[in-house]
């Protein structure tokens, strides 16, 4: 059966766009577009679709107000289509803060009309799956988890993490949890350009560890998280004993640019058992592959669990091909990655 899908956005030509491009996957229906959020409240009772895409900025009411309403009284996926500059990046990941489940550029942001289409397939795609009811918890006031205990040495070890759908919130759960001297880390969320510098920015905010954005040549140490570039392939590379990421434009891999794949089979390569591999919530296979060639290289893998994922997908296929050591819930996994970085 299609994934019906209901179009909220107050510009004809994005309307329009997005429509063409959904509407060349067999498995996408769109049953609707709507120009404003109380337009769209009627055609959700009428046409009863299982995604919404919604713009966030729109005139009567804003897309974050309405979806912390739809999220109250009629939980459903939402994938959010925002402007590619620093107020929409922020609004994007305010609206994945009050439910939203994926978020994606307007078109003619950041993408080729190819890549948009795929994107824009994939994401709609991989909210369907997702139980909004279950996994929509408003934040509240109170205390985020405590930092684990700091590590009495430093290490040489590298954790390279990949997650998808879900992933923003698994990510920032994990690192929070992370002391100020955790190992270099890398890690590869499928976000689109812009975004992922803001979701960077807010997360060394909140995180013991510096967070940024990486660049080219930045350097992979201790206390310090590196987040691939939206739409651009980041690596790990070794020059002596210094580790350090290559960021470069290429080829959709699996369907994602950025790709896990692309940073565990190089993490595979440059720093073998000296890494530790994270595979997080995400529709598809992305990265599974990869973290084999990690798990031969002498690495230690850990996947997030069914229970405690959004989407068990990039998980499940990791572990149903070998490639996985552990299987916790999403809570247990940073304790797990520093005892295993305190053992060696």
């Amino acid at each position: 059966m299609a994934t019906k899908v209901l179009i909220v956005d107050d510009s004809a030509i994005v309307r329009q766009k997005l429509q063409e491009e959904l509407s060349k996957d067999p498995q996408i229906e769109v049953v609707g577009t709507a120009v404003d959020p109380f337009v769209a409240r009627d055609k959700i009772v009428q046409l009863k679709p299982d995604v919404l895409t919604l713009d966030i900025e729109m005139p009567r009411m804003d897309g974050i107000t309405f979806l912390k309403k739809l999220m109250q009284y009629y939980p459903l996926p939402v994938v959010v289509v925002s402007s590619l500059t620093p107020q929409g990046s922020e609004l994007a990941l305010e609206a994945m803060d009050a439910g939203a489940v994926e978020v994606m550029c307007k078109p003619g942001a950041a993408y080729t009309v190819g890549d948009l289409g795929i994107e824009l397939c994939e994401k709609v795609k991989a909210a369907a799956l997702v139980n909004v009811a279950k996994h929509c918890v408003p934040k509240t006031a109170a205390e985020g988890p405590k930092p684990a205990t700091a590590l009495s040495k430093t290490t040489n070890k590298v954790i390279a993490i990949g997650a998808s759908t879900g992933g923003t919130k698994a990510i920032e759960e994990l690192l929070l949890r992370f002391p100020a001297n955790a190992p270099g880390t890398v890690i590869v969320q499928h976000m689109p350009a812009g975004f992922t510098k803001s979701f960077a920015q807010r997360l060394d905010s909140l995180c013991e560890v510096h967070v940024k954005e990486a660049q080219d040549g930045d350097s992979v140490v201790p206390g310090q998280v590196l987040i691939a570039p939206g739409n651009q392939h980041m690596m790990i590379n070794r020059s002596g004993a210094r580790y350090y990421v290559e960021v470069k434009d290429g080829p959709l891999v699996n369907r994602h640019r950025p790709s896990v794949e692309v940073l565990f089979r190089s993490a595979a390569t440059h720093v073998g058992r000296n890494a530790i591999g994270v595979m997080l919530t995400g529709m598809g296979g992305d990265g599974a592959q990869g973290m084999l060639k990690m798990k031969e290289a002498g690495a230690i893998n850990i996947a997030q669990d069914e229970a405690s994922c959004v989407v068990y997908g990039m998980p499940k296929v990791a572990v149903e091909v070998g490639a996985v050591h552990h299987v916790l819930p999403l809570p247990r996994i940073t304790d797990k990655i520093l005892q295993l970085v305190a053992a060696s």
